[in-house]
């Protein structure tokens, strides 16, 4: 060891003394005394300082943004039921602030799971699909855009895992479907009051999205009533059955689409199977019957939507009448010829309008030249083939399984795939703007909630609820 001499300038006596390997040099120039060491533990410092430094303010930054993305993703919800573009705009901000504010840990899980992880694959095997499609290129493009928002449910995961605002996004569009429901009922009641050119019962959109809207509202409100009944809040309960009610009611009087008259029945089942044990469910759907005769009975608009479809098929099949039905029949008719030309991997991305068009040319059937064959299985399969099916029906399964379990949460969830795989059957669910943002963002958000349940461990009649569950009591 050796002494440092002392800095006379400052009036300091150094006794410090260097371990063996510094060097000490003097500066004469300043008459003060600099040591050299090695750089190594210095920099190591200084680098530790500079990633806490950035730790921090990378997590002041989340803590930041993480509200706004939630608020946003509210927003999107609210203006979903009203506004395309409205909600468009809501979803690119919400996009482009929660990507900051993701754990990336988080983000990778979301995109393992299969759940997440079969969306995306999907979109993987329609960006290959391009390199054997033969469609223009705006064609791939615009059908690329549809397969592209299926990867958003698994940011919704890595995003629900952690936001407790999960249920004010269902809200926020319970909310707004109900002030569009009250406004559907008043255009109906005083068809003055519609705006020109619209159904009186239709503000906004159509009657099929309409429609469906407030069928996944019936099912959700439901559960809401009979939770509040059981918990013992009647009047509450109440409230929120006619609202159920009304909702119903619009659908089976004012304006619905057929699709959602079959998915209807379909997810009336699904809730007596999950709320009620054997023997109350044969007297719900006893009641349920009954009421539904009633509802036939005095519902004109109900008897003419469904007794319709037999004519229309019976027009078609006659004079080859362009009518609603007809037009599904001659779709489905030809894509299962296309489905059978390219079993396997299809006709490739964007190719549907073209192998319409192409069966249209000296066709005698109904001369429709589509990008939707109404059906989402036809759609998928057309352009990616049977390794798509499976994609699309490994994605469906996986997030049905995604939400078992009970509570409002997995009830909720579970409807939503359901819904989406009912209304596929006559429609391409997944195409349209609205059904696929209220699947994308429905089992994204919800599911997001049902992962965190399944990393804390809980489990009981709340689990995946996010909130206390009044049959927990």
């Amino acid at each position: 060891m050796q002494n440092v001499p002392a800095d006379a300038s400052l009036g300091v006596a150094s006794t410090k003394r260097f371990p063996v390997g510094l060097q000490a040099k003097a500066l004469p120039d300043f008459n003060t005394v600099m040591v050299v060491a090695q750089p190594a533990a210095c920099i190591n410092q200084c680098m530790s300082g500079v990633t806490r430094s950035t730790l921090v303010a990378r997590l002041s930054e989340r803590a930041r943004l993480a509200p706004v993305a939630d608020g946003l993703a509210i927003a999107a919800a609210v203006s979903l039921p009203w506004s395309v573009t409205a909600a468009s705009v809501a979803i690119a901000l919400w996009l482009v602030v929660v990507l900051p504010t993701l754990h990336w840990a988080d983000l990778r899980r979301s995109f393992t799971i299969p759940a997440g992880a079969l969306p995306v694959l999907l979109f993987l095997l329609a960006i290959a699909g391009a390199t054997w499609s033969e469609a223009p290129p705006a064609d791939q493009f615009g059908s690329l855009k549809i397969f592209a928002r299926l990867v958003i449910i698994a940011v919704l995961f890595a995003q629900f895992q952690h936001s407790e605002r999960g249920l004010w996004v269902v809200g926020g569009f319970l909310a707004s479907c109900t002030v569009l429901l009250v406004v559907s009922w008043l255009f109906w009641l005083f068809p003055s009051l519609a705006w020109r050119g619209r159904h009186p019962g239709v503000p906004v959109r159509d009657y099929i999205v309409q429609s469906g809207e407030f069928l996944i509202c019936v099912f959700a409100t439901g559960h809401l009533a009979l939770d509040t009944w059981r918990h013992g809040q009647r009047s509450y309960a109440l409230a929120l059955g006619l609202l159920a009610l009304m909702f119903l009611a619009s659908i089976t009087y004012v304006a619905s689409g057929r699709s959602t008259l079959v998915a209807l029945v379909v997810l009336v089942l699904l809730f007596v199977f999950q709320r009620f044990r054997w023997r109350q469910a044969l007297g719900v759907v006893t009641l349920t019957a009954a009421i539904a005769a009633l509802t036939w009975m005095s519902s004109s608009y109900l008897r003419t939507r469904v007794l319709n479809v037999i004519q229309e098929v019976h027009d078609y099949r006659t004079t080859n009448a362009a009518t609603s039905s007809g037009y599904r029949l001659e779709f489905w008719a030809r894509s299962v010829v296309f489905v059978s030309q390219a079993p396997i991997i299809g006709h490739g991305t964007g190719s549907l309008r073209d192998q319409f068009g192409r069966a249209a040319v000296g066709s005698e059937g109904i001369p429709a030249v589509t990008d939707n064959p109404h059906n989402q299985t036809l759609f998928v399969a057309i352009q990616l083939g049977g390794l798509g099916t499976m994609l699309l029906f490994a994605m469906w399964f996986a997030h049905l399984l995604l939400f078992r379990g009970d509570g409002l949460v997995a009830w909720l969830g579970t409807a939503l795939v359901v819904q989406n795989i009912v209304a596929g059957l006559f429609n391409a669910s997944l195409v349209e703007f609205t059904y696929s943002w209220m699947y994308i963002f429905g089992v994204g958000i919800l599911g997001g909630m049902m992962l965190r349940v399944s990393r804390s461990g809980f489990r009981g009649p709340a689990a995946g609820s996010g909130m206390r569950h009044p049959l927990a009591d």
